[in-house]
């Protein structure tokens, strides 16, 4: 399973209503950062499987989600619990540190 894609149309009911943590990378084809850290995301997202719910969100074709969140800087993982935001992490981060963000 790898990770998803959030939109607009689906953040609610698949990030906000989630029964399992829900990391989201926000993330942009152009940024270098956001590539480098890609595979180590879907890393994440296989190892989680089950535990938690790991998905993308491309800023320039969601951009309201990317204000309403405050998305100042790429790539920015935001991990959500029972709705709302309980961890954040701006920049390439490495695996272990993403692991410890979900904190499963």
């Amino acid at each position: 399973m790898s990770e998803k894609k959030f939109t607009v149309a689906n953040f609610e009911a698949e990030v906000l209503k989630a029964d399992l943590p829900v990391l989201v990378d926000f993330w942009a084809t152009w940024c270098a950062p956001c590539r480098m850290l890609g595979p180590v995301v879907e890393e994440v997202a296989e190892e989680t499987e089950g535990r938690a719910i790991v998905g993308k969100i491309n800023v320039d074709d969601e951009m309201d989600l990317a204000r309403k969140y405050r998305v100042a800087s790429i790539p920015t993982l935001i991990v959500f619990k029972n709705g709302q935001e309980v961890n954040r992490s701006v920049g390439v981060v490495e695996k272990e540190d993403i692991l410890e963000l979900l904190d499963l």
